[in-house]
């Protein structure tokens, strides 16, 4: 395993990184969860994502009771709040008193004494940024957390908030978590060059499109039994952002450049978004332990630049976000 600096700061995460959205406490059961955390863990992966609203507190559920066995001090736990958790007015948002109160929820749920990143899962517009970072501190301050971030933020609220942060004496973010992916680059437009200009890592969500990249779907047909895309529970993303003819058409092709290569599309397409200098982990969306073996194999792979050309061609960077983010 590789490990990279967050930004500028001093942590190092694991490349890899394991995520809980749509797996466990839903899709993926106990026993399958702690297996998928063995091999992960005995090939080094040390960053594990998750977030109270995963399974409305499922996943830091199940993750609380199959991480018991490890050592605290070996893993870096990343949870979120935002999302709403009750049908209170305050059971939501970046509030102070949401903020506390999640953050203790997410401590009982996880059986941990602290989170390592509590992030705000996405921007709040009702709430001011002094008292969201304000929280943050004090929580920091009680050792609850260690560090802060943010996810699906755009640049200016990253700048806007480090400046906040600043102003009251707080710590600075050291993290963000976007959308990232060979058919979702927009990250490259703006948020990269901010994160990069401020010293902030990236942890990347979605890195095979929610299965589009897999090559497993098919020009002209349905998505077979089994697959994601066929799930009705959870499959609005894919089929919302990605599930076009020319997208299923790209995933052969894709899958074809792999095959050449003795790889698979699975672990290029992980690989193509390890290439980027502001990506330090790639979250990966993991169901089986057969995909996690399969998934650690990315990061053995060298792209050349002969490679990223070929890649940049089939899914060309785009030249402006849409006019409102999807996602």
């Amino acid at each position: 395993m590789k490990y990279r600096q967050i930004g500028k700061w001093g942590v190092r995460l694991s490349c890899l990184g394991i995520g809980s959205y749509l797996t466990f406490g839903l899709k993926v059961d106990d026993e399958t969860t702690k297996e998928i955390i063995k091999v992960a863990y005995e090939n080094g992966i040390n960053f594990i994502d998750t977030s109270n609203a995963y399974a409305n507190g499922a996943a830091e559920e199940a993750l609380g009771r199959c991480l018991s066995n490890f050592s605290r001090s070996s893993l870096f736990i990343l949870t979120k709040a935002f999302y709403p958790m009750g049908l209170g007015p305050n059971d939501r948002g970046l509030s102070a008193k949401h903020i506390k109160e999640q953050c203790e929820a997410s401590l009982r749920r996880l059986k941990m004494e602290y989170i390592d990143v509590y992030m705000c899962h996405r921007p709040d517009s009702k709430t001011p940024l002094e008292e969201t970072i304000r929280a943050l501190e004090d929580l920091t301050r009680q050792g609850k957390i260690l560090y802060w971030g943010v996810s699906e933020w755009m640049p200016d609220q990253i700048v806007k908030a480090q400046s906040v942060a600043k102003e009251v004496g707080a710590r600075p973010m050291i993290i963000n978590e976007p959308r990232y992916s060979l058919l979702y680059r927009y990250p490259e437009l703006d948020i990269f060059p901010t994160t990069l200009a401020e010293g902030i890592g990236n942890v990347n969500f979605s890195p095979l499109a929610h299965g589009m990249l897999t090559g497993k779907y098919l020009p002209g047909k349905s998505a077979p039994k089994g697959t994601r895309a066929a799930d009705l529970d959870i499959n609005e993303d894919i089929m919302g952002l990605y599930w076009t003819e020319e997208n299923k058409q790209k995933g052969q092709e894709l899958a074809k450049i792999a095959n050449d290569l003795g790889v698979s599309a699975v672990q290029l397409a992980i690989t193509w978004c390890l290439k980027h200098p502001a990506i330090t982990s790639v979250i990966l969306g993991i169901r089986t332990v057969e995909q996690m073996k399969e998934n650690l194999k990315a990061v053995d792979i060298d792209i050349t630049e002969d490679l990223m050309e070929v890649l940049d061609k089939l899914y060309p960077a785009p030249k402006k976000r849409p006019a409102a983010p999807t996602g």
